[in-house]
């Protein structure tokens, strides 16, 4: 018994339990929720240290590379785990950057792209269109459990990149990287195309009747009715395009966890 918990407070295991917790932080630093809503330091710690701590027995299992003898090849170790954990986490808030993206595409049609609201993540000023559908966005996402899938595609992570410096960059991983990043584009201008496109229908029946009528300025008159329709049809389209937001990110979260699978 006592040889059994020896195992767990070796100087190997306290390592792999330092770059296991590395990685996690880089997630949590990084991931959608964790990194948006101004959660205490010491909630994200305990919370990482706790996964950690459940995570790194199966680490242990399958690890094979060289203990680091020195600083510098202990360093590089936790800028790995880092980069990786902070990969993930960067992964999945791109979900709700393409949500953002839809609505600022919304915000520009409507008229209303000088309306901005400050966003807790990047800390900059954003359309209040975008932000809305990123509150529908962050509802559905915890709705969906999608916490539990970014701690399973970290786990993954450690069976297709393992601990240690001696390993390579798959390719199919990189390739399901890329196809995620742009499949996330590709859907935030499905989400807003349908609202887009008669915006963009008024707007050219606007430059119509500024021809037809020149002694009217048509287009400060009309601006309103842009904002009331735009407003209208989110409303109308609400339930649809929560719809499509819940199967938009269920997808990416099964594409991102997929990334990781070894298969």
């Amino acid at each position: 018994m006592n040889h059994d918990l020896s195992i767990f407070f070796s100087t190997e295991s306290i390592i792999v339990f330092i770059l296991v917790l590395t990685r996690l932080a880089g997630m949590l630093a990084s991931a959608p929720l964790f990194s948006t809503f101004p959660t205490p330091i010491q909630v994200k710690a305990a919370l990482a240290a706790l996964t950690a701590f459940i995570i790194y027995p199966f680490v242990m299992q399958t690890i094979d590379f060289a203990i680091p003898t020195n600083l510098v090849m202990l360093t590089g170790l936790l800028a790995k785990e880092l980069a990786v954990g902070l990969m993930i986490g960067f992964s999945a808030s791109l979900i709700f950057t393409g949500v953002q993206v839809a609505g600022h595409l919304l915000s520009v049609q409507m008229g209303l792209a000088i309306a901005n609201s400050l966003d807790p993540v990047t800390r900059t000023q954003v359309p209040v269109v975008g932000q809305f559908y990123l509150f529908i966005a962050s509802l559905i996402f915890i709705y969906l459990n999608g916490h539990l899938w970014l701690f399973s595609a970290i786990h993954e992570s450690f069976l297709s990149i393992p601990v240690g410096l001696n390993f390579e960059l798959a390719g199919p991983i990189v390739e399901k990287l890329i196809a995620l990043f742009s499949s996330l584009f590709v859907s935030a201008l499905s989400l807003a195309m349908p609202i887009f496109q008669i915006l963009l229908l008024m707007t050219i029946l606007m430059g119509f009747f500024a021809k037809i009528m020149p002694q009217m300025n048509i287009f400060m008159v009309a601006m309103p009715i842009k904002i009331y329709v735009g407003l209208s049809l989110m409303a109308i389209m609400l339930p649809p395009s929560a719809i499509y937001i819940m199967k938009f990110i269920k997808n990416s979260l099964i594409d991102l966890n997929g990334i990781f699978m070894l298969r």
